[in-house]
């Protein structure tokens, strides 16, 4: 059961890590916290489950369209919502994104209804829904697909005696850590590697000193909003296929968590909000498995508040000192 609980929650700390970036990106560099974050994240998997039901688009072409329309919805939240309050106090900006966050709950509500949706059954390809491997006494056997796949068959009474391992992996699961850690990856390079990061970087530490060495600090912001949604969208595509449930209030439990989890990573620190959201998803995991599964959503609200207590920078994060 520990090792398996380790499995679970390493896949919902890569979820919790792809909304978490969102966050700390747009605090490290307008220092908002953008509450309607959370609303991205629901967004995406309402736009891909839509794409799939309603107009019949292949599933990785609705995770394509998903994606790009998301962040495409989060340059324009930036654009109208809080462009215009970039001077204003941080209070002003604070209330409007959670009035963004209502307003776009709402939307959902009246677009989509408040009922769980689910996907049918062939919508999405059985094989992400199968076991990877199962692991008894630490003998790993892989499950029949991938046995297949190289050539190697089993007889159905061997895979019977394998689902009664201890632990198991589903090849989706699998598949979430992978693009998970594929997506910090490719996140990590483009901040660090290119132009485009390397004007991030620089808005972040003095957006006024940005703009007078040429820097487009608009377009830096967007750009960030866009990333930032296009992560939160993949983490909503993620969470409705694993569990099959879609609902509008999705996002609010998530973004809170996510949240929890760049404050204890460190806010404004990528690398924190990754390292944030594994020890989340972790910590209320083993909390759900040996506790009860009462207590998951206290745990990351206890976690915030301890971290913001003893260590107000986060686990990762830096002392700053505000000159006056």
């Amino acid at each position: 059961m520990f090792i398996q609980q380790l499995v679970n929650g390493l896949t919902l700390g890569g979820v919790y890590a792809l909304i978490a970036v969102g966050y700390t990106m747009v605090y490290g560099i307008i220092e908002l916290i953008n509450f309607a974050h959370g609303e991205i994240y629901m967004l995406g998997a309402f736009l891909a489950f839509s794409f799939v039901t309603m107009f019949n688009v292949p599933f990785p072409l609705a995770i394509l369209l998903s994606i790009s329309c998301c962040a495409l919805f989060g340059v324009i939240l930036e654009f109208i919502a809080y462009r215009p309050l970039r001077k204003a106090p941080r209070l002003a900006a604070l209330i409007t994104a959670i009035g963004a966050s209502l307003f776009l709950q709402n939307i959902a509500l009246m677009i989509w209804g408040g009922r769980l949706k689910t996907y049918p059954k062939g919508t999405i390809p059985e094989i992400f829904k199968s076991a990877l491997f199962y692991i008894n006494d630490l003998k790993i056997a892989f499950c029949q697909y991938y046995l297949q796949f190289n050539g190697i068959s089993i007889t159905g009474d061997v895979r019977i005696t394998l689902l009664r391992g201890d632990v198991s992996v589903s090849l989706l699961q699998y598949n979430i850590l992978i693009i998970t850690i594929f997506l910090m990856f490719c996140l990590h390079i483009l901040i660090t590697q290119t132009k485009i990061g390397t004007a991030m970087r620089a808005c972040a530490q003095d957006k006024t000193t940005a703009s007078l060495m040429g820097i487009n600090v608009n377009r830096v912001i967007s750009f960030t909003f866009a990333v930032g949604s296009g992560l939160g969208a993949v983490a909503g595509i993620i969470v409705g296929v694993y569990y099959n449930a879609i609902f509008p209030m999705m996002g609010y439990t998530a973004g809170v968590k996510a949240f929890a989890a760049a404050v204890l990573g460190g806010i404004g620190n990528i690398p924190g909000a990754m390292f944030g959201g594994f020890v989340l998803g972790i910590a209320e995991s083993y909390g759900a498995g040996y506790l009860s599964s009462g207590y998951r959503d206290g745990i990351a609200y206890a976690i915030m508040i301890l971290v913001i207590i003893f260590r107000p920078s986060g686990l990762l994060g830096r002392k700053t000192v505000v000159k006056v």
